[in-house]
Order: C-alpha cells, then sequence, then structure tokens
C-alpha cells in the first residue's frame, strides 16, 4: 500500500450492486484519505451490503472499489484479505467451539504491532475469559473478539460493520477509545459503519450518511452531532426526553386545562429515563410518582395558535402572595385591564386558603416534583422553598406571557425571581421590591429583570405606594406594547456570543469583523455577570454558538477575583449540545478593585494596575493548573463539537514577550493540565497554536474553525 496520505486508503467510484432486480448500492462514491470515516443510514440503506461488496463478498455490477490505488474489484475475500484489509462483520460471526485463546492463535501473525499480548491489555476482559468458548460469551465480549480477531490480523485497512450494536456503555467507550487512538497513531485506516450517530461523530472528523444506496453527503462530524433537524431528516433521529425538558411540563398544563372537574392525577409510566436494561417500574412506584394538578379556567392554547401569535402578544402575568399582598397586586392589575392588556392573576400564596386568581396556589403547585405535597407541607420555610420551584418549573411551560410583574418584601421577591430569571431575553420583567435599592444581584443574576425600588413597605394602598405601584404597572404597559411594535431589524442572520476582555480585544474584533457579513456578534464583557449572560441567552435558544475566546472569569473563581464565574461556566454548552469554540484567553489574570483591595497574602505577588479601580495579578503556575483541569473537566462534559484553542505566544496583550505578564511556565503548566484532563476526541480537541491570541494569525485559525462547524448557516445566509 502507499505511504500514507499519498493515495487514498479506500476509494470507491460509482459502485454498482445489484441483489436480483434490487438496486441495492446505486452509483455510490466514498473517498477514505486516512484516519476514521464514518458511514451512517437508516436500516435497509445499503451500508452493510458496501461492506459486503469492499470485501469481495457480493459481486459488483460497475464501478470500482480500490484500496491504496490497488483494485479490488474481482477479487475474491481471501485476496482482499490477504492484500492487508480486515472485516468486522455485522453479527460477529464467531466459532462457538472455539475457545478466545483459539480464535486469537488462529489468526495471529508473528509479526506486527497488534499481538495477542496487545489484545488481552487491550480487552481485559478477554485475558479473563481466554480459556471459553465462543458461545458462553456475552454479546459485548463475542463483539470484543471479533474486533479483536480482525486486528491480529495487522490490517492496514479495517472495515467495521456496527461494532457497537449491542453492547453495554461502558464496552462501547471503550471500542471509541480504541478507534480514537487507532486513528491518532496512523497505524490503520478505518470505515466505521454504525446506527449509533453518537459514536459515529465521536470516532471519526467526517461522516457520510447513505439514504437509499448513495452516499448522500459527507458532513463534518460535530455539524451532524449538533444538527437534531439534519438527524430526523436524513436518519430519522427522534428526539428524546433530554431534547427538551420544558415537554413535559407543558402537556401536564394543557392535561389540566382540558379536563374540568377537580382535581387531575398526572402519572408518569417512567419516572426515571429508561435504558435497556432497565426494568418494569412497580405500579406502586408509578403511583407514588404521580401528582395532581387543578386546573385553570383559561382556554386551551394548540400549539399552531402559539407558533402563530405574533410578537409579544399573550397575557401579562401578575405574580405573587394573594393572602398577603392582595391589594397592591389586584391594583396593578386593574391598571394594566385599563390599558386593554389581557392580564392573569397568578397566586403563589401557601397558606391554603380560597383564591379568586386565574392560576390558583394549587395549579402551580402540582408543578413540584413531589406534587402538591411537596409545597403545602405545614412549614412556612419549606412551603415557600417548594412553591418556588415549583413556580419555575410552572412558568417554563407558559408559551404566551407577554410580560410578568410582581410586587413585595425580599421573602416575595425571592419567591419570583428564579421563576423570572428563567424567561428569555427580551420579555418584559418587573419586580417591585423593598430590596430593589441594594444589591439585587441575586435576584437579577444575568437576566433583564427591572427592578424598582418601593420605597415604603409593599403593605397597602398609601399616597405612596399609590404612586410607585402605579408607575411600576404603567412602565409595564409601555414594555409590552413597545415590544409589540417593534421589529427585529437583523432576524436573518443567526446570533453568536463572544467573550471579550481589554487585554483580548484585538482578537475580538478581528473575529467580529470577519464574522459580521453572516453573524449577529453580540460581544460580551467577561466580567462573571458577562458570561453568565451569555450562557443564559444560549440556554433560551437565543444564540446559535458561541466563540468563548475569553475564560479569564475562571481566574477569579479559582483564586478569589472580583469577576468570577460560577460553577455552571461553561454549562449553555454542555446542556445545549451545540457546537463550542473556546480559548485561554486571559487566563494570566486574576482581577482586584484597587490596590488597598487586594488580599494581604497577595500583595507580594506580580501585580499590576489596570486603571485606578481595576487591579491585576498574574497567576501562578499551581492557579493555572488547577483551571486547567477545572475547564477541562467541563469540556470533557461538551457533547457537542468542541475546539479549544491554546495560544502559545501569549493568553492576552499582557502575556507577550516583553510584557508585565509573560511567564511561559505558568502557560506551559495551564496547557500541560488541559492536556492532561480532557479526553480528546475526533469532536473534541485542544488546538495549540504558536501565535499570540491578539495575533492576525490565530483570529484567521479561530475564523476558520468556525466557519467549518457552521458551513451550512453561512451557505444559506450568502445564498439568501
Amino acid at each position: 500500500m502507499a505511504e500514507r496520505g499519498s493515495i487514498p486508503a479506500l476509494e470507491v467510484r460509482d459502485l454498482n450492486v445489484y441483489y436480483g432486480r434490487s438496486h441495492a448500492l446505486q452509483g455510490v462514491n466514498l473517498k477514505l484519505d486516512h484516519g476514521v470515516l464514518s458511514v451512517v443510514g437508516r436500516n435497509g440503506m445499503g451500508k452493510t451490503t458496501l461492506c459486503m461488496a469492499i470485501m469481495g463478498l457480493v459481486p459488483v455490477s460497475s464501478g470500482d472499489i480500490s484500496f491504496g490505488g490497488q483494485s479490488l474489484v474481482g477479487k475474491s475475500p481471501a485476496e482482499i484479505a490477504r492484500l492487508g484489509v480486515g472485516y468486522v462483520p455485522q453479527g460477529r460471526r464467531l466459532w462457538p467451539s472455539l475457545t478466545v485463546d483459539e480464535h486469537l492463535k488462529l489468526v495471529a501473525k508473528r509479526s506486527g504491532a497488534w499481538s495477542i499480548e496487545r489484545i488481552y491489555a487491550t480487552f481485559p476482559r478477554l485475558a479473563e475469559r481466554k480459556s471459553n468458548g465462543g458461545a458462553q460469551l456475552s454479546g459485548g465480549e463475542q463483539q470484543m473478539l471479533a474486533i479483536a480477531r480482525a486486528m491480529l490480523l495487522n490490517p492496514r485497512l479495517l472495515i467495521m460493520d456496527e461494532p457497537t450494536e449491542g453492547l453495554a456503555p461502558m464496552i462501547v467507550q471503550q471500542v471509541e477509545d480504541m478507534l480514537v487512538q487507532l486513528a491518532r497513531e496512523g497505524e490503520i485506516e478505518v470505515l466505521v459503519i454504525e446506527q449509533n450517530i453518537g459514536v459515529a461523530c465521536e470516532v471519526a472528523e467526517n461522516v457520510g450518511i447513505m439514504v437509499n444506496g448513495r452516499i448522500n453527503r459527507i458532513i463534518d462530524s460535530g455539524v451532524l452531532a449538533a444538527d437534531r433537524d439534519l438527524q430526523q431528516a436524513m436518519l430519522g433521529v427522534g428526539r428524546h426526553a433530554h431534547d427538551d425538558t420544558s415537554a413535559p411540563v407543558q402537556d401536564a398544563a394543557r392535561a389540566s386545562e382540558d379536563h374540568s372537574g377537580a382535581l387531575t392525577r398526572i402519572y408518569m409510566s417512567n419516572p426515571s429515563l429508561p435504558t435497556r436494561w432497565s426494568r418494569s417500574v412497580p405500579v406502586r412506584v408509578i403511583e407514588g410518582a404521580a401528582r395532581t394538578v387543578t386546573p385553570q379556567t383559561r382556554a386551551p392554547v394548540t400549539p399552531t395558535a402559539a407558533q402563530q401569535r405574533p410578537r409579544g402578544a399573550g397575557a401579562v402575568l401578575v405574580c405573587g402572595t394573594l393572602d398577603t399582598k392582595g391589594p397592591e397586586l389586584r391594583f396593578m392589575r386593574d391598571i394594566l385591564k385599563d390599558a386593554g392588556l389581557v392580564v392573569r392573576m397568578v397566586d403563589l400564596s401557601t397558606s391554603g386558603r380560597p383564591s379568586g386568581a386565574e392560576v390558583p396556589p394549587h395549579a402551580i403547585a402540582g408543578f413540584h416534583p413531589r406534587g402538591v405535597a411537596g409545597v403545602f407541607t405545614g412549614d412556612r420555610g419549606t412551603a415557600v422553598a417548594g412553591m418556588t420551584l415549583a413556580f419555575e418549573r410552572w412558568i417554563r411551560g407558559q408559551d404566551d406571557i407577554a410580560g410578568v410583574i410582581a410586587a413585595g418584601g425580599s421573602g416575595g421577591t425571592a419567591l419570583v425571581a428564579p421563576a423570572f430569571r428563567s424567561l428569555p431575553v427580551g420579555l418584559p420583567k418587573l419586580v417591585i421590591s423593598t430590596v430593589a435599592s441594594g444589591n439585587t444581584e441575586q435576584y437579577v443574576g444575568a437576566s433583564d429583570i427591572t427592578m424598582m425600588y418601593s420605597v415604603t413597605d409593599v403593605q397597602g394602598i398609601n399616597s405612596i405606594s399609590r404612586e410607585v405601584l402605579g408607575n411600576g404597572a404603567h412602565a409595564l404597559v409601555g414594555m409590552v406594547r413597545g415590544r409589540r411594535q417593534q421589529q427585529t431589524t437583523q432576524e436573518d442572520k443567526p446570533a453568536i456570543g463572544l467573550t471579550m476582555f481589554g487585554v483580548t480585544t484585538p482578537c475580538v474584533q478581528m473575529v467580529t469583523d470577519a464574522l459580521e457579513p453572516d453573524f449577529d456578534c453580540l460581544v460580551f464583557h467577561a466580567t462573571g455577570t458577562g458570561g453568565r449572560a451569555m450562557e443564559k441567552l444560549m440556554d433560551s435558544g437565543m444564540l446559535s454558538a458561541i466563540v468563548d475566546l475569553t475564560t479569564t472569569e475562571v481566574c477569579d473563581m479559582i483564586a478569589g477575583g472580583v469577576f468570577a464565574a460560577d460553577e455552571d461556566r461553561f454549562g449553555a454548552s454542555i446542556r445545549g449540545g451545540r457546537p463550542y469554540i473556546g480559548a485561554c484567553g486571559a487566563l494570566d489574570m486574576v482581577n482586584f478593585n484597587a490596590p488597598d483591595t487586594v488580599p494581604a497574602h497577595y500583595r507580594d505577588r506580580n501585580l499590576y494596575e489596570h486603571n485606578p479601580q481595576i487591579t491585576l495579578m498574574r497567576t501562578s503556575v499551581e492557579e493555572n493548573i488547577r483551571m486547567g483541569h477545572w475547564i477541562g473537566e467541563r469540556l470533557n462534559q461538551m457533547t457537542g463539537p468542541v475546539r479549544f484553542f491554546l495560544p502559545e505566544g501569549g493568553v492576552s496583550l499582557l502575556d507577550a514577550p516583553g510584557q508585565p505578564f509573560w511567564d511561559p511556565d505558568a502557560n506551559a503548566a495551564l496547557f500541560k493540565a488541559l492536556e492532561e484532563t480532557v479526553r480528546q476526541t475526533a469532536a473534541r480537541q485542544l488546538i495549540r497554536v504558536p501565535q499570540n491570541i491578539n495575533d492576525p494569525e490565530f483570529a484567521e485559525r479561530v475564523v476558520q474553525t468556525f466557519h467549518s462547524f457552521h458551513a451550512t448557516t453561512r451557505r444559506k445566509t450568502a445564498g439568501e
């Protein structure tokens, strides 16, 4: 076979195969230069026939199959195997009477990289079962043996048909790791036929999609892994429960609206997410997990109507505890109704008293994981905590909200804040509160909640509260009306989020300039809140991608700076499964306020006065190691494609030769910790680049990577 990279390892050209009159393969074209290539498709699309045609097990009607430039058409399976093509067939095809060891010795060669000893080291389970016959092995063990048998031939090209079919997750991971290692070492080129989309995308950079006997397209594995609509259209991969967590809540809400009468019991046949190994759920468990929902009075809204509803349409929710804040909430409700808005009162009381609200307390409490019993506990503390959780879960399932407003003290504000924060950015949210003149971060977080100081306590209607509550209600009227009239100016461009700090500004500006023709670039200042705001938009579905070049908030979290991230940093990318591009931007600095605010134990460190209000501290080797491990573990949890850049020329403007924070040892410790922690695959990669993060070459590399992930979006935008 020719040297790796000079001639394609495998090339299929215009391949046609018939079974009688059935045209199984219809002009298949496929090329594997090197590494691993995955082919996916529904059952009956011709994937196994492709494998059998390559191995000479079915006759080829026309076209050609070449291996390292040598045609395989017309050769027998034995001749093809002797040329260096290994085959792991679907269904394993082992000899029941031969032991594991006998299987391996039968095919083992005297020389070659793969020996029986290496097989046993790679698959320890086979070593434990070496004396067992093929019929005495589990399905997973049989698959391991089938793979091992092919590897012992030391092939230069390995064809694997459904290698993970029927395997336990732990064994699937083992096979994945082996394939990724093969691609990295370059010993063997591999063609993988897979039904498991996750495996196919994890082990290969490119995936071929087979439809009706043809290769419909070759696509970047990261793009396919992140595009659920494409998976559904091409492969029939449906959406599962974990893809849309709000669906059960919406369904329960509709169930409560579609039935008249006292109470509705909602049963979940699988209280825990089932797997193929799950046992049947006992009836008592199902009944114990059921929850009670009180019917609501408003008319049901069909999904079609919700989808067609104009921007800003729906009802304004007036939320609070009617048993203690009834006059104040009804005062605001009347103003909103007089302005012509549709208004619904949402009662969050935990006293159990009768309520005249359109949405009574029991209707909200039913959304607690333990049903109404999780809210009406008889203990005020646990009852309020339960109602807070139930209200957040309830509001996530509502699709007809035009705006929300509440009024109360510290308890009432804390009760509504999590639910209000969960709503999309842009939807009007206003809270009139006694705590609005102090530190409101714990209530507002990274959302766009508007808080108004109540001046007096929210307790009755008086000369002051009438003015303040009235202003709040009228302000919400203006927000709702304005949002209905507002026209979005860039609806044709997908929005992406970018993180920036002063010391990474040149890089982000270059990347933004390159992407702005096709994308709506939203830049977030990486000050702790900035990162959380970006991730909230990602969670809300308002960002199609993240270019997270400035991860400096992790420094402050690790070392105690003032711009710290929280433990959920990178969480939106973990939950969303979309492509993630990141870098070590500004991981060389911890932020403090004025110099006299730097903690005493840091006073002898390398400090730099950025301005009179901000003092920067260079991160140490030990801090960089901790950051590398922490970030690496978060990257490992991402299921979408990941590219994380390590700029060897420095991670900020201050981290460059001759600059005050230039410290190659600290950067080397950071990069090494990342490389030790991140489980690199074809989809998840760390990329070392020799430039500084602010060099044009670095920005160009980021832009190229971004376009490789979003080529489909880019072409669509350009076509329009």
